[in-house]
């Protein structure tokens, strides 16, 4: 075998000339890969970003309720406290318009009651026995004697 013709030379070189080249093969497969992006988030996209809005929604619901949860427990505690303030100018009100007319307005509670009652009564029972002469120094009965006399009549008693 010889050396190739003219020709020949020629349409290997053109051939040659036609395959393509490693540079435009890696230019074809990026041009591929971003347009199979740009299709992707095109139909994606809307799918992606609600369900990421509606994260950040609940991420909010839940920084509400726990605000509102905060809330409600700190005006629950300022209604009891405000309650009790009341409570008390009421308490020292009656107090001081009971100190300045001289008349007693409270009202006892059920322990108080029975505890008033039984004092009562104990003060009743040492009065009636002081009364009756119960109490004494000597906690024995004694009773006066006293050695018989001659009788002191003119004349003579029967005796």
């Amino acid at each position: 075998m010889k050396g190739l013709s003219p020709y020949e030379s020629m349409k290997i070189a053109h051939m040659a000339a036609r395959r393509p080249s490693g540079a435009a093969v890696a230019g074809l497969v990026v041009a591929g890969a971003a347009a199979v992006a740009s299709v992707g988030a095109w139909i994606f996209g809307p799918i992606v970003s609600q369900n990421r809005a509606k994260g950040i929604e609940m991420l909010i619901d839940s920084n509400n309720k726990n605000t509102q949860s905060t809330l409600d427990r700190l005006i629950g505690a300022l209604a009891s406290e405000r309650a009790e303030r009341v409570a008390q100018g009421v308490t020292m009100s009656q107090t001081i318009n009971d100190t300045v007319s001289g008349s007693q307005q409270g009202t006892l509670t059920a322990q108080q009651a029975a505890e008033l009652s039984a004092m009562q009564s104990v003060q009743n029972n040492l009065l009636n026995q002081a009364i009756l002469g119960n109490l004494s120094e000597n906690p024995q009965k004694v009773q006066i004697y006293s050695a018989p006399q001659p009788c002191g009549c003119p004349g003579s008693c029967g005796n």
